[in-house]
């Protein structure tokens, strides 16, 4: 039994309040079967960076350590290495595994399929390394001296993965050659799920949507919290922990991270009560997005408008999910503005709107300025440090809720489908007979049903009587039903033969092939001698071609009444048959 109807304003926390109205108009139409929203931020992708990014400040660096020319490979090789016996030292003392990658591997599935064989609760699960494209520097000689410059290079990269009490499951990646640059991957689902934990609400999830939360309310207050961490101190926290080059006596134990947030996925769930109520909604959905919305309009979805000045592409894709084990199967629509998008995808019974930030430069932030000497609040463009990630969240929860506006225009067919099913097909009554189904293309119910719903029926009704006249006067008759057979117990009357058109006089031609009515008994009326068929009486004929009294063709159109038509003299000669 389905529950109440779900309010979106229980959840004015998740955005604005302007957009709640935007929002209402989706929900509205499918409150019945929703049972609650929830905006959270799903894939996050933090990244480190020693002030080494430059070719002039590593070559200030390896001035600063006395590294020349000549002991410069030295230098990078030792460093590495100490990288590496610091991540086989941490597995051994840890005992845990260390692997080499030398194909392609999906890492997470790996790590998660380590922690749940070995019953991982808390801790490192792994260290995966692999090699792969990296920025680094390269040594160049101008012909007068050498200059370090940066370079595209391949070396090696180590996956810590961790399993966090408050975060989850988070892996940090770590670049063995210089400048070291780091990343931490963290899932805002898998941290809201420890936070729901601690406070003792109850839900349920399904890979990394929550399909059923017991406090809605309290769910989005504590998702909004994410952006609230003290996220500098808890990546700082891990850097040390794989980077030993930062620790004291390390080459690099006077600089720190500067953190970035170089990926950021926040969600906008729609949570429904059944997986078949999205199933039936969800290929409308996807047709509507990508067909229907332009480019204007994915522009729009993220806050920018379309102008001459616009330098780039919108791209929009659709794709169905159907190979089992990489996620639940469903479809996703994807809109690309640059390197930032919009998506709608479904995981079981949630519908959701995602916007993935990876280039914040298009969006805009107002915060204090330094202007001609003054310290001013103007718009600028959005960076990436990690104290604005509550824009992130303002600026994506904004993109959901106008994309969910624009699917409201999508008209729900399911209740209409279903009673059209029900409507065609075969239904047992009480006494256990069965009722034949509706069929709208049969010509014969088609008929009856428009004579059963003419408007003079509205006031008192119809009887048999009324409706064997309102079909005898129909235009085109009801033709036999060819999948029914007769039953042994009743005899079908064959039709009486009727002269072919094309050996007839024309006039008889046209009078035989006008259709007739059909009976009961499934054959058609003939019309008796000396009088016209009912279909024809009280109303002129009009035939294309006469014979004159000559016996030639005339191309003049004549018009005779039924009355003035001796039928005796339009019969067929005697012995031509069909």
């Amino acid at each position: 039994m389905p529950g109440p109807a779900f309010d979106p304003r229980s959840c004015t926390a998740t955005v604005p309040a302007v957009l709640i109205a935007f929002m209402d108009k989706f929900i509205e139409q499918h409150a019945d079967r929703i049972s609650g929203t929830l905006g959270c931020f799903d894939r996050v992708l933090f990244r480190g960076y020693l002030p080494l990014m430059s070719g002039a400040a590593m070559a200030a660096f390896l001035k600063s350590r006395e590294v020349w020319g000549e002991t410069l490979k030295s230098f990078l090789l030792d460093q590495a290495e100490r990288l590496k016996r610091h991540a086989l030292d941490l597995c051994t003392r840890e005992g845990r595994p260390y692997e080499y990658l030398s194909h392609a591997t999906k890492k997470e599935d790996l790590a998660r399929k380590i922690a749940e064989r070995d019953e991982i609760a808390e801790g490192l699960v792994c260290v995966l390394s692999v090699v792969e494209p990296c920025r680094t520097f390269s040594l160049v000689w101008n012909g007068r001296s050498p200059y370090v410059q940066s370079a595209r290079r391949k070396c090696l990269h180590f996956y810590y993965y961790f399993l966090d009490k408050d975060l989850g499951l988070i892996h940090v990646k770590l670049q063995s050659w210089f400048p070291c640059q780091i990343q931490i991957y963290v899932n805002g689902h898998e941290w809201l799920a420890r936070q729901l934990d601690r406070h003792h609400l109850k839900y349920m999830k399904l890979d990394n949507a929550f399909v059923r939360l017991s406090d809605v309310k309290r769910s989005q207050e504590l998702a909004d919290s994410f952006e609230r961490v003290d996220w500098i101190h808890v990546l700082g926290r891990y850097a040390l922990r794989v980077n030993p080059l930062l620790r004291q006596g390390g080459v690099l134990h006077s600089m720190q991270y500067y953190w970035v947030t170089a990926q950021s996925e926040y969600s906008t769930d729609i949570l429904f009560r059944k997986r078949a109520d999205l199933e039936e909604l969800m290929p409308r959905l996807c047709q509507y997005s990508a067909l229907y919305f332009s480019a204007s309009d994915v522009m729009t979805f993220l806050g920018r408008k379309l102008t001459g000045h616009f330098l780039g592409e919108v791209v929009t894709d659709q794709r169905e999910v159907e190979v089992p084990g990489s996620r639940i199967p469903g479809r996703r629509v994807k809109h690309r503005m640059k390197m930032n998008w919009i998506k709608m995808y479904d995981k079981g019974a949630v519908l959701r709107v995602e916007t993935v930030i990876n280039n914040p430069e298009e969006f805009r932030v107002r915060r204090r300025v330094r202007r001609q000497g003054r310290d001013v609040m103007a718009w600028v463009p959005l960076r990436k440090s990690v104290t604005l990630l509550f824009r992130y969240r303002e600026i994506s929860a904004q993109s959901n809720v106008r994309y969910l506006e624009a699917l409201s225009q999508v008209q729900d067919p399911t209740p209409a489908v279903r009673d059209l099913d029900a409507l065609t097909t075969n239904a047992p009554t009480k006494d256990g007979r069965t009722v034949r189904a509706f069929k709208p293309l049969s010509r014969n119910e088609r008929m009856l049903f428009e004579v059963l719903l003419a408007g003079e029926h509205a006031l008192h009704g119809f009887t048999n009587r009324d409706v064997r006249q309102k079909l005898g006067l129909t235009s085109y008759p009801l033709a036999p039903d060819e999948d029914r057979r007769p039953s042994p117990s009743h005899s079908v009357v064959p039709p009486a033969p009727c002269p072919r058109p094309h050996r007839q006089n024309p006039t008889l031609a046209t009078l035989a092939s006008f259709p007739g009515r059909s009976t009961d008994h499934g054959h058609r009326h003939q019309a008796q001698r000396g009088r016209l068929p009912q279909p024809l009486r009280n109303r002129r004929l009009i035939c294309g071609n006469i014979f004159a009294k000559n016996e030639e063709p005339t191309k003049e159109r004549s018009t005779l009444l039924p009355s003035q038509l001796d039928l005796a003299s339009l019969r067929a000669p005697h012995g031509l048959r069909p």
